[in-house]
């Protein structure tokens, strides 16, 4: 019985025009019009290789194994593309029927005060890299880089929780009404 020789796969990322790649080792720093974002992409299975304007992300074999890594870096990359080209934004409201509280930023965290008459304030973290922006019952937050500005707005929701009375009456809080894969 002769056995077959498995030759692996590579998908060809092209970079788009104004974003420049620079790759050291496994990290993966890219620059474009909208910021700039690295990432460790160290893995055995796979490999990643810059040619020119490319990136190829190939493996040794075709198996289930590596191919569910190699599209999770294309995934990976993909993002980063999209960050350093267009940015992610996350929308927030700010929503209070019941006592009226102040959401303001300072420094790295955003604090909520007045929560449902509660004396303390609660406080959220912004994760480094990510801009926030509150207007009126609004808030933006822009990062180029998807998982920073996706735990920011997490936190800020997280942060106005309501514990020990009916989430039907009492619906205060800062929720979550635009996010990045919402805009396609």
């Amino acid at each position: 019985m002769a056995e077959q020789k498995d030759t692996g796969i590579s998908h060809t990322i092209n970079l788009p025009e104004g974003v420049t790649a620079t790759l050291q080792e496994s990290v993966l720093t890219l620059k474009g019009p909208a910021g700039e974002n690295s990432r460790d992409f160290f893995n055995p299975l796979v490999q990643l290789e810059q040619k020119g304007n490319m990136l190829i992300v190939s493996s040794r074999s075709t198996k289930r194994k590596f191919t569910r890594v190699l599209n999770t870096l294309k995934a990976h990359i993909q993002n980063q593309l999209l960050g350093v080209t267009e940015g992610f934004t996350y929308e927030l409201k700010i929503c209070s029927g019941h006592f009226p509280m102040t959401v303001k930023k300072e420094g790295s965290e955003v604090v909520v005060t007045n929560f449902l008459g509660e004396k303390i304030p609660r406080k959220a973290t912004i994760v480094s890299g990510v801009d926030v922006q509150i207007k009126g019952e609004d808030i933006t937050i822009k990062s180029s880089e998807i998982e920073n500005a996706g735990q920011t707005a997490a936190n800020i929701e997280k942060a106005t929780f309501i514990k020990k009375r009916d989430r039907r009456t009492f619906q205060d809080g800062c929720y979550i009404t635009l996010k990045p894969s919402d805009k396609k």
